[in-house]
């Protein structure tokens, strides 16, 4: 279901997979750099949604600011965390009483992880390839908070490796879960389907 959203830079357009009444959650899932050609159609990022929208869900997938029909300019992650509370304002007007989820693949999932840590109305972080190895990213909202974090990762990583990644994942306060895909990259490449799988099994029961 196509969306476009009040961003402060202007409009947003996204999409909402599983829309449902009662949804299981309301999980707003943000993409990867959009300067590096990342958008709410990234192939991790679509089967990120659909995973979880199969365990009972809505999810808004939208693109940053400048990124494919969205108004503004790249700016530094700075606009884009603008970006990204819009987006929770939105799915939390959307679905007022479900619980409020925020996800996010690579650039997305720094975001998602520092701005979801950040905001009282969030309970449940997801980080799919978070980039915890470049220096440029800080994490010190999500290394601090004791939100339920989940987490999916290929082994072969070449961006983060899953030695920084593990270093990373040990300083996170609990509860935390960790999900290593054996073989895959950065981007999933030929491995997008198990990022979805990945996420369907470790929140499919959870309360």
């Amino acid at each position: 279901m196509r969306e476009l959203l009040h961003g402060p830079a202007g409009v947003l357009e996204g999409l909402i997979d599983g829309d449902s009444q009662a949804p299981k959650a309301a999980v707003v899932f943000a993409h990867p750099h959009p300067q590096q050609g990342g958008s709410m159609h990234t192939k991790a990022v679509f089967q990120g949604a659909k995973g979880l929208a199969r365990i009972g869900c809505a999810v808004l997938r939208f693109n940053f600011r400048g990124v494919g029909g969205s108004a503004g300019t790249f700016d530094e992650g700075r606009g884009e965390a603008a970006d990204y509370r819009a987006a929770l304002d939105f799915m939390h007007a959307r679905y007022p009483g479900a619980p409020l989820w925020a996800a996010g693949f690579s650039f997305g999932a720094w975001v998602a992880l520092e701005t979801g840590a950040s905001d009282p109305r969030v309970s449940v972080l997801i980080a799919v390839a978070p980039p915890v190895a470049r220096d440029s990213y800080s994490f010190s909202h999500a290394l601090e908070t004791t939100k339920p974090k989940f987490i999916v990762q290929g082994s072969l990583d070449e961006l983060c490796p899953i030695k920084e990644l593990w270093a990373f994942y040990a300083k996170l306060k609990e509860p935390k879960e960790l999900v290593v895909i054996d073989g895959a990259s950065h981007l999933f490449s030929g491995r997008t389907r198990e990022v979805g799988e990945a996420l369907e099994d470790l929140l499919g029961d959870f309360e």
